[in-house]
């Protein structure tokens, strides 16, 4: 007769401290988008918009190539220290960040961020995997996990916003600091320690193997956009990439003691589940990225108030994900995360129709269906990879969804970014052939809706109000043709990736 598994007496409030973690981490993410124009502004006259792109793109290149690396070392050691490690480098890093007075110096302390990022982000679903053996318990669990981590995403527009037409814009990073000490403080009283006790050795060559191919194919995601996705730099670095991952999988195979089993993949649950929430985040950033810009540049809300415009989406992810583990214990996991994809799909599709006058009523019922998406494929997704593996290795499985999440909306921030960007700069300068703008004027006006509205309100100056009437026009007009254009891609994508899902999927949601 098995013995009965030990119940951590306090793991209701262990759950939701590690819950508030992965919630501050994801609403980082975010919380810079929305700074990013008053980045600009009060960083100096030098700053330049790649500067700022380098400012988000610094975080994430640190971050996803850390997470393998990290999660495998919190299984070896500690996950309980690897989180306070983490949560401690993440609010020192913020203050860093906060007290930067020029771009090189917020990017290389937004790296550094990065650290921390990956220490708690897979330390605290391998925790809960930890804590809630019982599989309906741990439903629930990574249900609540997934839901906050789709509140984040929201949470950080309208709290960026809120900041920022309050105090200074250092004030977006250093709310971190308080954040992440009171966490660490209840982590330190009420989380247990948890680890693989079948561990002994840290795979060294795994470990650089792992950071070397997820950092290469992020980082060719990240400068695609800038220098071209056929460009010789794009293939090198992708090839060097695939190269690492190649000796990655050959090392993983014959080393005595991998950082990750590689037959892991073969697995329907845990491939299917990768996928599936690398689509939905490919969507979901891509979405995000453009939809916040749409309400600053063209419908002409503030900071606060294009957050706060974001709400509604959390508010439909948060009720969803605790019940989609639930659904598919039921319906089966191929079809809950199928059906999360088609819902984000739609939602692109119905944004695709927008137009400077659109109702927000509108919108909102537009975020129904991709809130409610998010929330099924998330939780559905993460369950499907972490049922299937023994809790021990919760940390590295933990890692690979991670992995898969930030990758995953890397290349839709990169890939719908720069099918907007192209059509923008198109649009505007077909639409201002008529007016006699010097060529840098209207290379300003094909680079960003900031710089053009200067353009603009310099040209009715000289040229008068018709002249001002008209590139304002146009810059809206470029705008809409790079978001609509963009939406649909995400639609297609997301589309394509539910067939895949149905296809990779088994009917239930676990296997022996």
């Amino acid at each position: 007769m098995s013995e009965p598994v030990a119940i951590h007496p306090r793991r209701g409030i262990a759950l939701a401290l590690l819950c508030l973690s992965v919630c501050v981490i994801v609403m980082d993410g975010t919380i810079v988008n929305i700074a990013l124009p008053t980045l600009l502004r009060e960083l100096g006259t030098g700053t330049t918009i790649r500067q700022l792109q380098w400012i988000v793109d610094a975080y994430i290149l640190v971050f996803a190539g850390l997470l393998i690396a990290a999660g495998s070392l919190g299984d070896r050691f500690c996950r309980k220290r690897a989180l306070l490690v983490g949560l401690v480098l993440f609010a020192t890093f913020s203050a860093m960040v906060g007290l930067a007075r020029n771009a090189e110096t917020l990017i290389f302390w937004r790296a550094m961020m990065g650290i921390g990022a990956a220490l708690i982000f897979p330390a605290t679903l391998a925790i809960i995997v930890n804590l809630f053996p019982e599989p309906r318990k741990r439903d629930g669990a990574v249900g609540a996990w997934a839901a906050m981590s789709g509140l984040g995403v929201a949470i950080g527009p309208a709290a960026g916003g809120y900041i920022l037409e309050r105090t200074t814009w250092g004030w977006v990073f250093f709310i971190n600091v308080p954040l992440c000490l009171i966490i660490a403080a209840g982590v330190t009283l009420w989380v247990p320690p948890s680890r693989d006790p079948t561990a002994r050795r840290v795979d060294i060559a795994g470990t650089f193997l792992s950071m070397l191919a997820v950092g290469g194919v992020t980082f060719a995601i990240i400068e695609a956009p800038e220098v071209g996705w056929l460009h010789p730099q794009t293939i090198t670095v992708t090839a060097g990439a695939l190269a690492f991952l190649i000796a990655f999988v050959w090392w993983e195979k014959r080393c005595r003691e991998p950082m990750i089993d590689i037959a892991l993949f073969k697995r329907r649950t845990f491939a299917g589940g990768s996928y599936g929430i690398a689509t939905a985040f490919f969507g979901l950033f891509g979405f995000v990225f453009l939809v916040t810009q749409y309400f600053q540049l063209v419908r002409g809300y503030g900071a606060f108030e294009s957050g706060l415009r974001t709400l509604p989406f959390a508010l439909f992810t948060g009720i969803t994900a605790p019940l989609a583990p639930f659904a598919a214990r039921r319906f089966g996991s191929r079809w809950v995360v199928s059906t999360g994809l088609v819902l984000m799909a739609l939602a692109c599709a119905l944004t695709s129709a927008n137009d400077a006058s659109t109702p927000y009523s509108i919108i909102i019922w537009q975020m129904l269906p991709l809130g409610m998406g998010l929330g099924l494929v998330n939780a559905t997704g993460t369950d499907t990879i972490m049922a299937g593996l023994p809790k021990e290795k919760a940390g590295i499985g933990s890692a690979v969804n991670d992995t898969a999440r930030e990758l995953g909306g890397t290349l839709g921030v990169a890939a719908m970014g720069s099918l907007f960007a192209s059509l923008y700069s198109r649009t505007v300068a077909a639409d201002l052939t008529q007016l006699p703008l010097p060529a840098e004027a209207l290379k300003l006006c094909q680079g960003s809706v900031i710089a053009g509205a200067q353009v603009a309100k310099d040209a009715g100056a000289t040229l008068g109000a018709e002249a001002e009437t008209i590139i304002r026009a146009a810059l809206t007009h470029g705008f809409l043709d790079g978001f609509h254009a963009a939406a649909w891609l995400g639609a297609g994508f997301l589309a394509v990736g539910a067939l895949g899902c149905a296809l990779l999927l088994p009917s239930h949601s676990r296997e022996p």
